[in-house]
């Protein structure tokens, strides 16, 4: 007898037969049985991995020798029916409500959710499925361009919603929810995604629950975890160690949604797509890149949770710097996800560690404008009085590599700040030996050509070149090649959890952090964050609503640099 063991794709169940084949389906522990017209037995057994998701690849066995099977086509649609259960761990809170809960209709409102699916809310509150329902309900809104059965589909979408109550870190809990599951599963492929909308402190207890009492029996189970990971190297390397005794590194999602917006994921196709930028991308043309991070808001009332972080590890630490790595990576084998990982742990580990003389720190005091007043940061009752939390950080970067070898990569996050947005400036060396240089004067930086590309608000990607003004003058003038992305492409662009939500299902891991990237990029910080709390270091105060502290203007001034953003009216 001839036995093939079939090992199942994420998605599929793939197995070559001929036309001759005559196939029979089964409850059993065997998943099918395919039998020839001359009573050969192909027998399938559901060999699964140690977080029980079924694993890739096939063999055969024939009178006792094991034989590969050759790459065959995909047929897991006839063989069985998936279905993916997403609970979301922490349901009750302000993310799950106007993040992920409205992502997952947006998914579903566009058809990227598989046909068959179960959404469930998972929180310590007591609530009802009604009551989770028309939770969400508010805070759910159809695509712009594509209004028609918006509420229709809202209700299609809620009537898939549940919720369970529980401790958690009670594993008969996700027990109870396991049952749930199973009963909406309904004898289908099971796969199963938490999303875990918690605080970072009980990460473990609900890993472990979940894990151990609620994980697909016959499918493939993925945790996505939110920021922070840690506080600093140790406490990161710990949680990572905690979560790693109870899942495989494949099924730890780190979410940065960053990574998600449009244009940081567009950063890799302007690069690696369009001959003209990928020469100059380097040390021999670009002379500074910044990265800049700012809110014209202050903590809120979310004091308490930012004065335990701070701007450099809340923003600069992840945000800022898994953009620095995907602008500053080599070109990657391929687009497969650990492919790119490679590429930015790659450059994680050429940049050199943070020292103190490298970083400027700032908060923000009160400050009266037009007859309003704003308050200062230690006004706000959740953070502790006398508080030395950074509101303001400003930091310069390198990358001591080939490609990068002394270009200044120059970091800037604030809150409470003279506008909000997100950017990437890549500013490009002087023209040597230029002719014009006597039309600009003293100040040639308006003579240096500079890329922009706005991550937010009013996504854009402008190009500032030199031009001759017409007129029988001849005055050159700085103007902007703009490609805005309301104009180009009017229709709404998708919110960064959505791709995100999206990609993990579809397990794509690209945009995801992975554990040894966690480790380089705390490297680079931790040393600095542990000198500014250990030394007390006093943050330089500046106006609510200001351009930043003035000590920012000389860390930058220090690299012959002039931050990009204060002086733009794009």
């Amino acid at each position: 007898m001839t036995i093939l063991r079939f090992y199942q794709r994420p998605s599929s169940l793939s197995i070559a037969f001929s036309s001759r084949h005559e196939r029979s389906f089964s409850g059993s522990s065997e998943l099918v049985t395919l039998t020839t017209r001359r009573n050969q037995c192909w027998r399938f057994s559901p060999l699964k991995s140690s977080n029980g998701s079924p694993l890739a690849g096939a063999s055969w066995k024939d009178d006792g020798k094991e034989m590969p099977v050759p790459k065959v086509p995909d047929i897991g649609s006839q063989l069985a029916e998936n279905t993916v259960s997403i609970t979301v761990v922490g349901a009750s809170g302000d993310l799950a409500k106007k993040k992920i809960f409205p992502a997952l209709f947006a998914l579903y409102y566009e058809g990227y959710l598989p046909q068959h699916f179960t959404v469930f809310g998972y929180a310590r509150s007591k609530l009802t499925d009604e009551e989770l329902r028309h939770t969400i309900s508010t805070t759910l809104t159809c695509r712009v361009d594509k209004r028609e059965n918006c509420s229709d589909k809202m209700e299609q979408f809620l009537r898939r919603c549940f919720y369970h109550s529980g401790q958690y870190g009670s594993e008969v809990d996700f027990c109870e929810l396991d049952n749930k599951l199973k009963e909406k599963e309904d004898g289908k492929l099971a796969n199963r995604l938490f999303y875990l909308s918690i605080p970072p402190n009980i990460f473990v207890d609900v890993v472990r629950g979940a894990s151990r009492s609620a994980s697909s029996p016959n499918g493939w189970t993925r945790f996505i975890v939110e920021k922070p990971f840690g506080r600093d190297s140790e406490s990161s390397s710990e949680l990572t160690r905690c979560l790693k005794m109870y899942l495989i590194e494949e099924q730890i999602f780190r979410i940065d949604h960053y990574l998600g917006k449009e244009l940081v994921e567009n950063l890799s196709v302007l690069r690696f797509a369009n001959l003209v930028f990928e020469p100059l991308w380097s040390r021999n043309y670009i002379r500074n890149v910044q990265l800049i991070f700012s809110e014209d808001f202050g903590t809120e009332g979310r004091g308490g949770y930012f004065d335990h972080y701070g701007i450099i590890r809340d923003i600069m630490q992840n945000h800022l710097l898994q953009i620095l790595a995907l602008f500053a990576m080599e070109t990657p084998v391929s687009l497969d996800g650990e492919d790119i990982r490679n590429e930015k742990v790659k450059v994680l580990r050429s940049m050199r560690v943070l020292k103190l003389d490298d970083v400027v720190v700032g908060q923000y005091k009160g400050h009266t404008k037009g007859g309003k007043s704003f308050p200062a940061y230690t006004d706000d009752p959740t953070v502790p009085k006398g508080s030395l939390t950074p509101t303001f950080a400003a930091a310069s970067l390198f990358i001591d590599n080939a490609r990068w070898d002394g270009v200044p990569f120059l970091m800037k996050a604030g809150k409470a700040l003279h506008r909000r947005g997100a950017e990437i400036r890549v500013q490009f060396r002087h023209v040597p030996g230029n002719l014009y240089k006597r039309k600009f004067g003293t100040d040639l930086d308006k003579a240096t050509n500079e890329l922009v590309i706005r991550v937010q608000p009013n996504e854009a990607i402008y190009l500032k070149i030199n031009n001759k003004v017409p007129g029988l003058s001849m005055r050159l003038d700085s103007s902007n090649l703009n490609l805005l992305y309301s104009e180009r492409y009017p229709r709404e662009i998708p919110d960064a959890y959505e791709r995100l939500l999206l990609d993990a299902i579809e397990g794509e891991r690209r945009l995801f952090i992975r554990s040894d990237e966690l480790d380089a990029a705390w490297a680079i910080f931790s040393p600095l964050l542990r000198e500014l709390e250990e030394k007390k270091v006093v943050p330089e105060l500046y106006p609510y609503g200001s351009r930043g502290p003035v000590g920012a203007h000389y860390l930058a001034a220090k690299y012959n640099v002039r931050w990009g953003d204060l002086s733009d009216s794009s």
